[in-house]
């Protein structure tokens, strides 16, 4: 399965990541959200034309960081943190059998360590597996 050996590897390749507009669309529109400082989750149940159980996306606010250098760090710090912690998400909902769309949104107001980063992640990949 090729979902597994992407998963040993510790990578996020290109069929993670959601680029749909129509599945964007329908994630904001349908889609269920809560806040896990400084990260806001939305995500919906869909099925996914990929092999992994979840393809996710994620967003920082032109508003609060004018500098595009800016709002790439965070962006990298975020997809850092999600690589790193997707193992046992990626594991419980390949369990299930199910697909979601996730995208997480930055709504802090300054440049973030990526330990605190790091720690909202993890609450929000637990809180995501908890509400399905």
């Amino acid at each position: 399965m090729y979902f597994s050996s992407a998963m040993k590897q510790n990578t996020f390749k290109k069929e993670e990541r959601l680029c749909s507009r129509l599945i964007i669309g329908k994630l904001f529109s349908e889609g269920k959200s809560f806040l896990s400082y400084p990260l806001k989750v939305v995500w919906i149940k869909s099925q996914l034309d990929c092999p992994f159980p979840a393809q996710t996306s994620f967003s920082v606010s032109k508003r609060n960081f004018k500098k595009a250098v800016d709002r790439n760090l965070v962006k990298r710090r975020m997809r850092e943190a999600f690589r790193l912690n997707k193992h046992d998400f990626y594991g419980k909902l390949d369990s299930r059998n199910e697909q979601i769309a996730v995208m997480f949104v930055f709504i802090g107001k300054k440049i973030t360590d990526y330990s605190e980063i790091e720690k909202g992640m993890k609450s929000a990949l637990s809180r995501i597996l908890k509400m399905l």
